[in-house]
């Protein structure tokens, strides 16, 4: 059989850094299962975050009025793209699983993270309208996040300062990773890094590699698929009112963004529904 092949995408600027040693250890433990690991580390790499005309070779289309996402998807099928947006695709086209290794900055992920989803994950190359969500491009790839936070696990709490975790992962889990096709794993989240004991930066790092051994058994989170809307724009790509009707007596909405003014399903953007669950939300991969 073919070697598979994982990608880390990686932002932090220290090679001294913890980030840097939860990269180590995943390079290391999916190397150990046969894997052939691919690090972009962009801030070695300086990698562009803006997305600018430069990232088209040749003429725009509509040079009066350039739209980034419209000249890329045609400069994509042209194949007249940056050769570092390229090169990132190829790595992207490899890999079965792409682990997106970074710290928690405002929410999110770092600028020059951002920077790579922006330019990277073009349309016509990672979505279209017709290839989204549980549908997408990237449907037989999984895709997970694995980051530190300043914050402790409580400050991210529905009753914590800082609101439930489960709805700062939303924007990126759903909104970027699932709506490309990706599989998402559940987040790997080490809490308040800076503020541990070396003890206790040992035992997280520990329990990473524990966790990368059983990777490919994980099951994804889960999403709502596509099914379960009017996929239209006379419908809206609204819920089908079947499927709303059909949801009246459960207790939870559909999942983090679709709560359907429900309270949240617990944890659906932390962990994988456990077997035997009623399904809030029939992902067919699941």
């Amino acid at each position: 059989t073919a070697q598979k092949t994982a990608l880390i995408v990686y932002a932090h600027q220290s090679p001294g850094s913890f980030n840097a040693a939860v990269r180590d250890v995943a390079m290391e433990e999916l190397t150990e299962q046969g894997y052939r690991v691919i690090v972009s580390d962009l801030y070695a790499m300086n990698f562009r975050a803006n997305a600018t005309r430069d990232d088209v070779i040749g003429d725009l289309k509509d040079p009066d009025h350039f739209q980034y996402g419209e000249e890329t998807m045609h400069a994509w099928t042209e194949r007249r793209l940056s050769d570092d947006i390229v090169a990132e695709q190829r790595k992207v086209e490899e890999a079965e699983i792409i682990i997106f290794q970074f710290p928690l900055y405002w929410f999110s992920v770092p600028a020059i993270m951002k920077g790579w989803i922006d330019r990277v994950l073009t349309q016509g190359f990672a979505f279209s309208l017709q290839k989204m969500y549980n549908t997408g491009v990237f449907k037989e790839k999984k895709a997970m996040l694995s980051f530190t936070t300043g914050a402790t696990q409580t400050m991210f709490r529905p009753d914590g300062i800082n609101g439930d975790i489960n709805v700062t992962l939303w924007p990126l889990q759903n909104g970027t990773l699932h709506f490309c096709g990706f599989q998402v794993l559940p987040p790997q989240i080490f809490w308040s890094v800076a503020h541990c004991p070396p003890a206790v930066r040992t035992a997280m790092l520990d329990g990473w590699r524990a966790r990368l051994k059983g990777l490919s058994a994980e099951k994804p989170l889960t999403f709502a698929p596509c099914e379960l809307f009017d996929l239209s724009f006379q419908g809206g790509f609204m819920l089908r009112p079947d499927v709303r009707e059909e949801r009246e007596s459960e207790p939870y909405g559909l999942t983090t963004g679709h709560h359907l003014g429900k309270p949240l399903p617990p944890d659906n953007q932390i962990t994988a529904q456990r077997a035997g669950e009623s399904s809030a939300n029939p992902d067919c991969r699941n």
